[in-house]
């Protein structure tokens, strides 16, 4: 993880969830944003965003289970620990905020996890999606709870062994 520069390159692309736009800066992928968003800088012609493309399309085929895309993300020292143990969940598999507060050495702070994980750059790549409140209860996400519900439910359906 890096500090993020300016975007030079941009894309949107479908899925199955609706429209995802992926934004890249020199150092790697910068954002993922729920819909078509216009473009701040930049063209699409560089490789980066189209492999995140392809991941992205194998991983709603049910074909991928974890992203090798290089990450560019500013956060605050405890975001950017928040985000570390978000990419450590298992697919398919899901953690209280309360738990993943207890994997970062802060118990009692379920609630700042939360607020940490709303300011997600790159949803579904650190998969917030798999952050669920207490007793499983689906709760708040940036693409909606629909969208967090449609994700943990291609997860749990993937063939195994993929």
């Amino acid at each position: 993880m890096t500090e993020q520069s300016h975007i030079l390159y941009e894309k949107t692309m479908s899925t199955p969830i609706g429209p995802l736009t992926i934004a890249a800066d020199r150092f790697g992928i910068c954002r993922v944003a729920f819909g078509a968003q216009s473009p701040t800088s930049g063209h699409g012609a560089e490789p980066l965003p189209f492999r995140t493309e392809e991941q992205l399309a194998a991983y709603f085929a049910g074909a991928l289970r974890a992203f090798s895309l290089p990450l560019s993300l500013t956060g605050s020292p405890f975001s950017l620990r928040v985000w570390q143990a978000c990419l450590e969940i298992p697919y398919g598999q899901t953690l209280t905020y309360g738990e993943l507060a207890l994997r970062i050495g802060a118990p009692g702070a379920a609630r700042a996890v939360g607020g940490a994980l709303n300011r997600n750059p790159v949803p579904i790549l650190i998969p917030c999606h798999r952050v669920v409140g207490a007793g499983g209860a689906l709760t708040g996400y940036a693409g909606g709870v629909g969208v967090k519900e449609r994700l943990l439910g291609l997860e749990r359906s993937a063939p195994e062994g993929v």
